[in-house]
């Protein structure tokens, strides 16, 4: 049995529930597609299961991409404060809270609940659980072979998402679909996602797992000077991507290596080989603060810098640090001091890779911008293909970015198609 559509979109997540509510509410005729069993386990499992859906600080800074540029269009079009109108029209009850991450009151659902009156407020037809099994093209319209018969449309939209959360049911169809309908792929790789360490390197702080506080943290491209982060040879295009700003986020010890906010963070800058510099005291000048300690009393080291830091942590630090953790504070010289200051504003460390998409919160990468019609998300070389959200080489920040990039790209898509 074959049924035929205006549009198709495949995958009932935050972007491609955006694109069809808004795509069948203009009067397309909407089919969408998904091989979950349950509607949009990533939303519901976000922000601690409370969703966190914007930021309402959002600029396109805040976005990776080999083209920085590609996201103002989407951004501007539709914007954090659109977003919270659609939801507050459905009566969500939403709150900030720091650096203008903004959050549901209650859960995550809600945010489900209201794209999903917006779908059926414009008769979309709900195709789910329904794995597709093929995706081709004949006399330019799209045919998908699925579990539930064959469907048939001149526009289609691939709305998958990325890799992360396999264990949800995340893969890279979407990027598997693009390639073979010829559209360049920017290699994906796991973001936001926690670093690991060589085993024997993390060896001293292992025991440190579940130890956390707030730090500066910044990438050190290969090809840069270390001190400066001035560009080395070679530096071009590619180099765009390490112009980020240093993060101050939360950092947590784990058996294994380093994850929390600040990790998460500088994760999607960092690189196979790439050191990342740790400031343990990013709101106080360390200098300042032993030389006034040394003035005060013949505490140990370790004893200063657990009024500063978990005790735990300054003991371990300290210990390999040659043995300082055994010095009294008095007993050191100013340079020393000086020195050792240094060395807390700047702890450089080299991660041997990612805890990979099973801990990742999101894929970097995927179809390469160039590819897509920046106000439509229409690939230019492939009339009536769109691709959304994660999909597209463009990644969040942790904070909320990458919901608002899923809303703002659905809804040029869902503006974008038309009718048969």
């Amino acid at each position: 049995m074959t049924a035929a559509y205006d549009a198709v979109v495949i995958g009932a997540g935050a972007a491609g529930m955006m694109a069809a509510g808004v795509a069948a509410q203009r009067g397309l005729r909407v089919a969408l597609v998904d091989h979950a069993t349950h509607l949009a386990e990533k939303i519901r499992i976000s922000g601690g299961g409370r969703c966190n859906f914007t930021n309402i600080g959002t600029t396109p800074a805040n976005f990776l991409s080999r083209n920085p540029d590609f996201c103002r269009s989407a951004l501007r079009a539709y914007t954090p404060r659109d977003f919270i109108e659609l939801i507050e029209s459905h009566g969500v009850r939403w709150h900030e809270k720091h650096r203008g991450q903004l959050f549901c009151d209650d859960s995550s659902e809600s945010i489900i609940e209201v794209l999903r009156r917006e779908c059926d407020a414009g008769g979309v037809h709900w195709r789910m659980p329904c794995a597709v099994q093929a995706v081709t093209i004949e006399d330019g319209v799209y045919v998908l072979d699925t579990a539930q018969g064959r469907l048939r449309a001149r526009q289609l939209v691939l709305a998958t998402g990325g890799m992360a959360i396999p264990q949800m049911g995340a893969t890279d169809f979407s990027l598997r679909v693009a390639r073979g309908f010829g559209l360049r792929i920017v290699e994906p790789r796991p973001a936001l996602v926690p670093l690991v360490f060589d085993a024997e390197q993390w060896r001293p702080f292992a025991a440190l797992a579940g130890v956390a506080l707030e730090v500066g943290m910044r990438a050190v491209p290969t090809g840069t000077d270390p001190a400066a982060g001035a560009p080395g040879p070679g530096a071009g295009r590619h180099h765009r991507r390490h112009a980020a700003p240093d993060f101050v986020e939360d950092l947590l010890f784990t058996h294994r290596g380093l994850s929390g906010p600040a990790v998460l963070q500088i994760s999607s800058h960092w690189r196979p080989g790439e050191a990342i510099v740790v400031d343990l005291s990013p709101h106080e000048p360390m200098a300042d603060y032993l030389l006034r300690q040394k003035a005060g009393g013949r505490q140990l080291l370790s004893t200063v810098l657990a009024q500063a830091w978990p005790r735990r942590l300054a003991e371990s630090w300290l210990a390999q640090s040659g043995g300082l953790d055994a010095l009294r504070v008095a007993d050191a010289s100013d340079r020393d001091l000086r020195a050792l200051a240094g060395r807390i504003h700047d702890w450089r460390l080299w991660p041997t890779g990612t805890s990979g998409y099973k801990k990742a919160e999101a894929m970097s990468g995927g179809v390469d911008t160039d590819e897509l019609d920046q106000r439509s998300m229409q690939a230019r070389r492939r009339p009536g293909l769109y691709i959304v959200g994660e999909a597209v080489d463009v990644t969040g920040w942790l904070g909320g970015y990458n919901f608002q990039w899923a809303w703002a790209s659905g809804m040029a898509c869902g503006r974008a198609l038309l009718p048969a």
